[in-house]
């Protein structure tokens, strides 16, 4: 059973048809790596998913389950919990520290929850202490051990970046989104980023990636899809697709992107 299963997914912003009956499917620990010229539909299509936008068209269906079609007027109770979003420009609280971004959204779920079963205040204490233990892992786990009680403002744009993969982590998606993680980061704090993806993609992680580093989507993907006008017009295995694409519009978006790598 796939993990991920979209189906004619369609987005509309007036006249203008961003989605047009997109379908594909993912399995457990899967990397899917979309790429493609702006004003594709790949942004759409992640906000799609985690529900920052409402599709006019279509079904999301997690583990077999329906978590949106056209029949709702909104997701099913757990799709805002399946997926995590990683922005491309942070997304950060400059108001509070780097722990604190990670463990606020996760905080006020345990309080929430903790409330409808009725918790004692023990039980409570110990649920958040258990969200303070597991920031500091991820925190670890992203090398920001150090920046726990920093503000955003001074951390690097790598840095940052690596706090929102962290936050978006902490609620433990069944599926993780970026967004062009890489793009508001000069190259030299690009590598780190991808480093931290790296490590997700060995640790079995199920991920979406909106990328414009091809090299990257193809040394990290299990599988990339090319979208161009709202629709998918190719996918397949990494090298299939970048050593013999079959569409003179992937040919050609691979071209530019070779021809703008030389050129940096």
């Amino acid at each position: 059973m796939p993990v991920l299963e979209v189906k004619n997914l369609e987005k509309r912003f007036g006249a203008s048809d961003v989605l047009r009956g997109v379908s594909f499917s993912m399995r457990e620990g899967e990397v899917l790596s979309l790429i493609g010229p702006s004003g594709g539909g790949k942004t759409t299509l992640l906000r799609c998913l985690n529900f920052l936008e409402k599709p006019d068209g279509g079904s999301i269906e997690v583990d077999g389950e329906v978590v949106w079609d056209s029949t709702m007027r909104r997701p099913a109770a757990a799709g805002g919990k399946l997926f995590g979003m990683v922005f491309q420009s942070f997304h950060l609280f400059p108001h509070y520290t780097v722990k604190k971004n990670l463990t606020l959204a996760a905080s006020l779920a345990v309080r929430t929850e903790c409330r409808a079963k009725k918790a004692t205040r023990e039980q409570l204490r110990e649920a958040l202490a258990a969200v303070d233990s597991r920031a500091d892992e991820w925190l670890e786990k992203v090398g920001l051990s150090e920046k726990a009680g920093a503000y955003p403002t001074s951390l690097s744009g790598g840095q940052q970046q690596r706090a929102a993969i962290a936050r978006a982590l902490m609620l433990s998606p069944r599926i993780l989104c970026f967004d062009e993680p890489t793009s508001a980061l000069d190259p030299a704090l690009t590598g780190e980023v991808l480093r931290v993806i790296r490590s997700l993609r060995e640790e079995g992680r199920t991920m979406v990636i909106v990328t414009h580093e091809m090299a990257f989507a193809r040394a990290v993907s299990d599988r990339v899809i090319f979208m161009a006008g709202g629709v998918i017009a190719e996918e397949g295995a990494p090298d299939a697709l970048f050593d013999d694409p079959q569409t003179d519009a992937l040919r050609a978006f691979l071209a530019g992107a070779d021809a703008a790598r030389k050129g940096e």
